[in-house]
This record gives C-alpha cells, structure tokens and sequence, in this order.
C-alpha cells in the first residue's frame, strides 16, 4: 500500500471487509453460504462484541504497521501469547500446562531472534501497538470459543459479524486515518492493487477462521508464528536472501519449540478423546443398569392375575 501512496490504514481494512461481505453476498445468493448457527443458541450481544472487537484488532494492526517497523510489529504480536493465556484464565479460567507455558517461551524467544531485527517506532505507534495487544488476543479467544460451542462454519460466523466491523469501521476511519482519501488517485493500476490485496484479506480471514475453529487461540497464534519463520525460511533457501546467523539460530530455535508445543497439543487432544470415550462408556453402563434395575423393582412390575 506504500508503493501505490494508500495512507489510509482504517479506510484499507473497510475496503477489505466490504469486499468480503459482497463476496460472501454472492455466495448466500448461491445457496453456498449458511446464514445461522445450527443450535441457533449464540446471543446477539456475544456476535456484536466479536464484530466490534474485531474492527479494532484489524484496525489497529494496520495503522501499527503504518507507524512502525517490522520488528516492532513482531513485538507487539509475540506479546499478543501471555495476554491469551492470562485472558483465557479471566474469562473462561482455563489453565495451560506448565510444559506448554514453557514451550510458548521458548516459541517467542525464537520468533523474536529470527525476525526483530530493528525496532523503529514513534510514541503514536508505539501506542497503537499496545493498545492493539488485547483487542488482537480477544478477537482470537472470542472467536474460537463462539465457532466450537455454537456449531458456527467459518463463513456463517463471518457473514453475522461482518456488518458490526464495518459499522465500526465507518466510526474510527474520521478519527484514526489522515484527511485526503477521495482525493487519492483511484486510477486502474492502484485500484487493481487494492482489490487484489482485499482478495487476499478475505481469504487471511477465512483461513484463520477456519483454524481457530478446529483448534485453539493459542494455537492460532502458533501458527502464525510458524508462517512468520516459513517465510524467513524461504526466502533463506529459494530467493537467497541473508537474514544473519543470528536469525536463522532463532527461526531453528522456534520450529523446535513448535514441534514439541505441538507435540504436546496431540498428546492431551488423544487423552481427552480417550477420557471422553471412557466416560461415555461408563455412563453407558450405568443407564443399562439403572434400566435392569427398575425393571426389577417390584414397584414397577405389573400385578399377577388371581
């Protein structure tokens, strides 16, 4: 956005979202987008606070990558894992293990040697990216939680939340983005440039819709950590870039802590699965014993015939 002289950080996320309500407009047209939650149990009040919380995720990202560099934006997002941990406590009180605590630092310690490489900021940046913290770990708790325990697709989800964030976004685009936006040059070329990168925002949301209803919060951060040391990675062994000894000690280091943080994720989700089957086995057997039981009750038997 830079390169074709889009300033407006706020105004570019409105775009993006409008474009992905009218793609998803097309789709519910098409009978290929379901319009409610199965159980129909989610309150409306949790999908406006989702919408509303989302818009200032989203919102906020952008104007941060605007005011500072990319190795203050790295900061500001492996920040983003202890205030998941400590959210999830608050609201839901959910602990995590000491072994994938310890995992989680070692992750972030690797991500930040491998990609913090200069940490160019101004006080109005490095306000946005603090204040982005906890809007960003919300989003990603609020959002998991929703999808699992009200049977949401990614899409339906999307689709329900979508006008709250762009009513939201009308809202701060006047107080956050600079003047001048219907005098930029909307020729062809940057039009083309900004439709395309909201293709790809569309598809960055569905993405991570998706994974954040099959797995976790935490795990969404992960895994976006992970792509931030695949693209280092690559452009290391295809394009031939240098990121330093440093960074690729600590982008090693990261898919180590990966590993086993995964690992670790596979191992509880296998004993949850073998806890569940257990349990429903053993309240199996007591609904067939309940069942023998009553029906010897003499209570329960019919009167013989004199």
């Amino acid at each position: 956005m830079g390169a074709v002289g889009f300033n407006f950080p706020v105004a570019l996320s409105l775009i993006h979202y409008l474009f992905a309500f009218a793609l998803m407009s097309v789709l519910k047209a098409l009978y290929l987008l379901p319009i409610a939650s199965p159980s129909k149990s989610t309150p409306f009040s949790s999908l406006f606070a989702l919408g509303a919380v989302m818009s200032f995720s989203t919102g906020l990202a952008n104007i941060s990558l605007k005011h500072n560099s990319v190795g203050f934006y790295q900061m500001a997002k492996i920040a983003v894992t202890p205030t998941i941990v400590v959210a999830e406590f608050i609201l839901f009180k959910k602990k995590v293990s000491l072994r994938k605590v310890s995992t989680l630092v070692v992750v972030s310690f690797g991500v930040a040697v491998a990609t913090v490489t200069d940490l160019e900021f101004n006080f109005f940046g490095a306000c946005v990216a603090l204040a982005w913290i906890i809007p960003s770990a919300v989003n990603k708790i609020l959002w998991s939680n929703l999808q699992q325990s009200g049977n949401w697709t990614a899409l339906a989800l999307m689709w329900k939340t979508t006008p709250i964030t762009i009513f939201f976004f009308i809202v701060l685009m006047p107080l956050l983005d600079p003047p001048g936006l219907l005098s930029f040059s909307w020729d062809f070329k940057n039009s083309s440039t900004i439709i395309i990168s909201a293709l790809f925002g569309f598809l960055l949301q569905w993405s991570g819709a998706l994974a954040l209803g099959a797995t976790s919060a935490l795990a969404h951060v992960v895994l976006g950590q992970f792509k931030t040391i695949v693209i280092m990675l690559s452009g290391y062994l295809v394009f031939k870039s240098d990121p330093g000894f440093t960074s690729l000690c600590g982008a090693v280091i990261a898919l180590a802590g990966m590993s086993v943080y995964t690992y670790l994720g596979m191992k509880e989700s296998a004993a949850n699965a073998r806890r569940n089957s257990l349990n429903s086995r053993q309240n199996s057997h007591l609904k067939k014993a309940k069942a023998i039981v009553d029906g010897e009750n003499p209570e329960t038997k019919p009167m013989d015939s004199v």
